[in-house]
């Protein structure tokens, strides 16, 4: 199995585990949710595309926090969007760094 695989399966469990878990309680979920996000940063995310995944994090993290701010939503519903913000922040993260070592290498 090679890496790009990994990081697709990562990004597939990871969306299903933070909507899954919406609705059960699991042991130490912020910390496997973000361990997912590492791994989709990691391994899913070219340089190419990291711009345009960034502003898709971006977009996503401000739909997250103001469902959970401004919109009157179940435990369910609350429960699924931090799982969901959780995962996403991880990825962005990633990215993120690997974008502005990117930008902030000498170029010869």
């Amino acid at each position: 199995m090679n890496l790009v695989t990994i990081g697709h399966w990562a990004l597939i469990g990871g969306l299903i585990l933070a909507v899954l878990a919406g609705f059960a309680v699991i042991p130490q979920l912020t910390l496997i949710l973000f361990v997912l996000g590492l791994i989709v940063g990691f391994l899913n995310v070219t340089e190419t595309e990291s711009t345009s995944f960034l502003v898709a994090v971006i977009a996503l993290l401000l739909i997250g926090v103001a469902g959970l701010q401004f919109g009157e939503v179940t435990p369910v519903i609350a429960s699924i969007l931090n799982n969901f913000i959780a995962f996403v922040a991880a990825a962005g993260l990633v990215v993120a760094v690997k974008q502005i070592v990117a930008v902030a290498k000498p170029t010869i």
